[in-house]
């Protein structure tokens, strides 16, 4: 993945944000809470990406396993010039 920034935002990043206030400014209790809802979901996002990064990484050793017990089989078909079949 690529991050324009270099960092990744994380949950604490957008909890912790702080804006500057105005006389006319924006709600912040509703800013606050957009925020926390935005935490929370990069909060589930980060949590399954590394329940995916994992998965990923059992069916690549799985992989791993089955490609070295078959390493030696080969697959022929028929009509093949080394197929045994009668």
């Amino acid at each position: 993945m690529i991050y324009v920034t270099g960092e990744r935002l994380l949950p604490h990043h957008v909890r912790a944000a702080a804006f500057d206030t105005r006389w006319r400014g924006l709600d912040s209790a509703q800013v606050h809470a957009y925020l926390n809802q935005l935490a929370d979901e990069l909060d589930r996002l980060h949590r399954d990406l590394a329940t995916a990064n994992t998965e990923a990484e059992r069916i690549r050793q799985a992989l791993r396993q089955w490609q070295s017990r078959h390493a030696g089989c080969r697959h022929t078909t028929p009509g093949s010039p080394n197929n045994r079949w009668p």
